[in-house]
């Protein structure tokens, strides 16, 4: 039998993960798209699961995106689940609106390959801002600086199983201040701070994406944000 300051120690944690899931709330009902704006062709609802799909005759002419209208991210965690069986992805968060289902701005990669899942891209911006395993600082002129490590891509990633190849993986991702975070099914992928004033971005909207290219299909499920309001 545990000894008693255990158990109690014990509960205490699994009260206090509890009261913090507590403060999650859903951004997608499992059932429809309502809430969110996408093109129709391309997006749907299927098995619990919002799915992204492109075929030979329904295209994505150009990255389109299926945006949340529920609000925008300022100081935010958001947690869902993806699978993508081809093709490439990604979690747009603090981004801009450019109409016609365009948007750019920060986006957490989604892509079935090993090492590359989970980096952090500025879509119509900077381009890549940090690789997987890499802790980045951005200047004041736009340029990232990679300043650690937070683990090797192929010891500390990739034979640990970081990803698990198109299956469901969670998402972790972390906007406080002019710092972010992404975490993919418990390791930290990035750590990054943006001290470029002209394109970082404090505050904007939540967007999934589907990649111009060849037929793909990826899935999303149990998108839950958590605010940070006053944290810096």
């Amino acid at each position: 039998m545990k000894p008693l300051p255990f158990l109690l120690t014990l509960l205490a944690t699994a009260a206090s993960s509890l009261a913090g899931d507590a403060d999650f709330h859903p951004v997608f009902n499992g059932k429809d798209l309502t809430g969110w704006d996408g093109d129709p062709r391309l997006w749907s609802v299927k098995d619990g699961a919002i799915r992204g799909e492109t075929t030979p005759t329904a295209v994505a002419h150009g990255n389109t995106f299926l945006i949340w209208r529920g609000g925008k991210l300022e100081n935010f965690e958001l947690k869902l689940k993806f699978r993508i069986q081809n093709g490439n992805s990604g979690v747009q968060y603090r981004s801009t609106d450019h109409g016609k289902w365009v948007v750019g701005g920060y986006q957490a990669e989604v892509e079935n390959a090993q090492g590359k899942v989970g980096f952090l891209y500025h879509e119509k911006g900077r381009g890549y801002l940090a690789n997987v395993g890499e802790k980045v600082e951005v200047g004041e002129d736009g340029k990232p600086k990679v300043v650690g490590a937070l683990g090797d891509k192929q010891k500390d990633f990739v034979e640990k199983g970081y990803y698990k190849e198109k299956d469901w993986n969670e998402y972790l991702i972390i906007g406080k201040g002019n710092r972010l975070e992404h975490h993919l099914n418990g390791f930290k992928t990035i750590e990054l701070t943006d001290n470029d004033p002209k394109n970082r971005a404090l505050e904007g909207v939540l967007a999934l994406q589907i990649h111009s290219g060849p037929p793909m299909v990826v899935e999303f499920k149990d998108i839950m944000v958590r605010n940070l309001a006053g944290q810096k």
